[in-house]
């Protein structure tokens, strides 16, 4: 679920305009972030939805809903006003944040498989331990590719990195349509008695 080549794009979009030091920063941010975010969900992300009365088909529907309006941004460009676009690009940390850390790297489907993959009656300690060393291995991959990223935005141009941000925005909503549906029929098969 965490998708290490589809944040290539993306980090390229949102950094387009920061000098390569501050990249590697939002890099290592939004690393960092997503590995706490993560982590988190595994420790307490299960605990945390029946506390709080929330159905794990419910909590996809949502990060699929945020995800889809993150989609649209990717293909239509940016809709927000102008000064609003500039705070933005101000902040490499709000940058790292969002939409770097969530929902590109630390993505619902990520989050939902942190809870699912670490259920504490169907896993034992030994396999949540395994679930996260994996995770992080990964998160690993997707900080060298964002410091690759340079090199990979040089060899396509901005031409091809619109180009390649825009049909990843295409998957991005087909992903986030998918979780959403996938989060539908779950919930009514919950409901049905």
């Amino acid at each position: 679920m965490i998708d290490p080549i589809g944040t290539v794009p993306v980090f390229i979009a949102v950094t387009d305009k920061y000098d390569q030091k501050t990249k590697r920063r939002v890099a290592l941010l939004a690393t960092i972030t997503s590995a706490i975010i993560l982590l988190f969900f595994i420790v307490v992300g299960e605990i945390m939805l029946t506390a709080l009365s929330i159905p794990l088909p419910a909590f996809q529907i949502s990060g699929g809903i945020v995800l889809f309006l993150f989609a649209l941004n990717m293909i239509f460009g940016e809709s927000k006003p102008e000064e609003e676009i500039k705070s933005l690009a101000l902040s490499h940390t709000e940058t790292a944040i969002f939409p770097l850390a969530i929902p590109s790297i630390a993505s619902p489907g990520a989050m939902l498989a942190a809870v699912l993959l670490t259920e504490n009656t169907v896993f034992s300690a030994w396999e949540q331990l395994q679930t996260a060393l994996v995770m992080l291995s990964v998160l690993v991959i997707v900080y060298i590719l964002l410091l690759l990223s340079g090199f990979i935005s040089r060899l396509i141009g901005t031409s091809g990195a619109s180009v390649i941000s825009r049909v990843m925005g295409l998957i991005l909503s087909a992903i986030a349509t998918t979780n959403i549906l996938i989060g539908l029929n779950e919930y009514y098969q919950l409901m049905q008695p």
